[in-house]
């Protein structure tokens, strides 16, 4: 497996001996996967020209006596959750780290209380995923459990389940137990900063021009962004971003996604029945739910490349191709 980029040579963190005392340890938690797969996936080289710097970065970020909340921005189907699995090996493996997970997905409002914002505000407001359909007051509250807690403790993160567009019941929800040492913090949107009033006279999209004509939708959207989410984005130490190419990708990736969210529905269908129809979305379906992304997407694209800690560009087939440490 060819890298197209790997870590900047004169910026790699911490010794050459604790990143190849990582990437030992990380080799060795991956050893029986490779081997299952009885496949080359060149992992090797991938932990050591990228993921390792990029875990032993985030060690050589953390303070001695706090938590790190490490921020993940990038489009849907850009590899955020990827990018939290391979940080935690490494991080767990390689130094011990306790690390935990909260994505912004998690935050979704229930379809109930979606329901009463579209009749409330904006009918465009059913749809999750932009600023104003999460639950920002859980979000901080959880951020700040993690932040604080001790050995022994639970800590409980909803789920939301995108098959049925319905957040799981609490006897579903995700438990952490124990203190933790980094916080990766994932979403499409976080990070985010709102837009300049006047970028919202004029629609991205079809659907803009069509169901939002005098912006009442867009204008909620980024005063929620410029407000409640600043509070839960200051809680982030270090903001990495996954640069797409462009933003028809996200139509493609996102087509994917529904590809496997079908098939893990299906599975678990066989376990138990869902409380709520399935909502698996059609190719036409999928685009009318990105364009309600669109705006900011393009927005963050062009903004939050300047001002992250960390940014992995990316090409169509996922692959990193360039990598940039802000000075």
């Amino acid at each position: 497996m060819a890298l197209l980029s790997e870590w900047p040579s004169d910026r790699l963190p911490l010794t050459a001996e604790q990143r190849e005392h990582a990437l030992e340890a990380t080799n060795r938690a991956f050893a029986n996967a490779v081997r299952n797969l009885q496949v080359d996936l060149g992992l090797e080289e991938l932990f050591r020209k990228i993921y390792v710097p990029t875990a032993c970065w985030v060690l050589e970020n953390k303070p001695a006596d706090t938590p790190l909340v490490v921020g993940i921005n990038g489009a849907q189907g850009a590899g955020k959750a990827r990018l939290f699995n391979l940080l935690e090996v490494v991080l767990s493996e390689g130094f011990g780290l306790r690390v935990a997970h909260l994505s912004i997905d998690d935050l979704y409002l229930t379809r109930g209380a979606r329901e009463e914002l579209a009749q409330q505000v904006h009918p465009m407001l059913l749809t999750r995923g932009v600023p104003g359909t999460h639950d920002v007051d859980l979000g901080l509250k959880l951020l700040s459990e993690l932040k604080s807690a001790k050995d022994g403790q639970v800590t409980r993160i909803p789920a939301f389940d995108k098959s049925t567009d319905e957040r799981f019941s609490e006897e579903s929800w995700h438990e952490y137990f124990g203190a933790v040492d980094v916080i990766v913090f994932d979403g499409w949107c976080v990070g985010a900063r709102p837009q300049p009033e006047a970028m919202l006279l004029t629609p991205v999209n079809e659907l803009e021009a069509q169901e939002d004509p005098d912006c009442s939708w867009r204008r909620y959207v980024n005063q929620q962004l410029a407000g409640p989410y600043q509070q839960l984005f200051r809680q982030i130490d270090l903001l990495i971003c996954l640069q797409i190419p462009d933003m028809q990708v996200v139509y493609d990736w996102r087509a994917q996604q529904e590809i496997k969210l079908e098939e893990r529905a299906a599975l678990l269908s066989e376990v138990r029945k869902p409380s709520d129809p399935l909502r698996i979305m059609s190719s036409a379906e999928i685009r009318r739910f990105i364009a309600h992304y669109e705006r900011l997407t393009r927005w963050m694209l062009e903004e939050i490349p300047q001002r992250a800690d960390l940014t992995f560009e990316l090409n169509h087939n996922h692959k990193i191709t360039q990598i940039h440490l802000r000075d």
